[in-house]
This record gives structure tokens, C-alpha cells and sequence, in this order.
């Protein structure tokens, strides 16, 4: 479990910028995994290891939080503020993986 000043600010980013909830999240990634080759067959379904972070992290209480999730909420939050508003498909595509659609008010 991690606390902290840090830690809750963090996890008020996150969640400001994670606009998808659990339940989008997981039908986007799964119709992307599924793409032109469909489902491979390895455990996690083709399914990107980032978005798979954000789905767990969704899961849990602040109180829960490990280091682990603690830095992938670093990423997340890093990356959608790098990439920003962008609405092309690539980038659009690449911040939905991780639960931020640009195109959501």
C-alpha cells in the first residue's frame, strides 16, 4: 500500500483523465486485440499491457494502490499529457488503450 500527498494527487489525475470507465475500456481493447488476425492464442488476448494496468488500477481502492500501480498511473497520466487532445487516429487509438478518449468533453 503507498500513501501520500503525491499518491493522492496522482490518483485525482488518473481519474480526471481516464474517461472511459472499466467496461469501455475492456470492449475497446478486446475489438482492438481482436484486429485483422483475431484473438492469438497467449493467456492475456493480444490485449496491450498498459491498458490492462488501467483496468486493474480501475478495480482497486486508493488504499490498495502497490508501487507497481503507483508508477503505471505515472505512465498513464504522462502519456495522455504528452499526446493531449490529439483526435487523429493513431494517437486517438493509443489514448483509448489507456482509457482517455480525446474526443469525450
Amino acid at each position: 500500500m503507498t500513501e501520500g500527498f503525491d499518491t493522492d494527487l496522482l490518483w485525482d489525475e488518473f481519474h480526471r483523465l481516464v474517461n472511459m470507465n472499466s467496461e469501455e475500456l475492456r470492449a475497446y481493447l478486446l475489438a482492438d486485440a481482436s484486429g485483422e488476425d483475431g484473438f492469438p492464442p497467449d493467456p492475456d488476448l493480444g490485449i496491450d499491457g498498459l491498458g490492462r494496468g488501467v483496468l486493474h488500477v480501475l478495480s482497486k481502492r486508493k488504499g490498495d494502490l502497490t508501487e507497481d500501480d503507483v508508477e503505471l498511473m505515472r505512465q498513464v497520466v504522462d502519456l495522455v499529457e504528452t499526446l493531449g487532445e490529439r483526435t487523429d487516429d493513431e494517437s486517438r487509438r493509443e489514448l483509448m488503450s489507456v482509457g482517455h478518449d480525446p474526443l469525450r468533453g
